[in-house]
């Protein structure tokens, strides 16, 4: 069952423990996580339900593009991992 877990930068807004989801895609395992903890979803989602510009969303420690990462396949044994990206100069 894959894995998500979100970084202590959006889980200090809303408490949220790595949990096993059942979810063949990433959005899935998202809105599965969001359903443990439903405030969530607007630090990580726009209203589109698209990923927000500034989250990065990595499977067993490889970013995946934010634009496909709802839709993309997970395996059983995958980790999905979100952060607050950081942007700037």
């Amino acid at each position: 069952m894959p894995s998500v877990t979100f970084a202590p930068a959006l889980t200090r807004h809303v408490a949220c423990p790595p949990q096993d989801v059942d979810a063949a895609t990433v959005g899935g395992a998202l809105d599965a996580a969001f359903r443990a903890a439903p405030a969530l979803r607007g630090y990580v989602l726009d209203e589109q339900g698209a990923v927000r510009k500034h989250v990065a969303v990595f499977i067993n420690g490889d970013m995946i593009a934010r634009e496909s990462a709802p839709a993309r396949a997970l395996a059983r044994a995958d980790r999905v991992m979100v952060i607050q990206a950081l942007t700037g100069g």
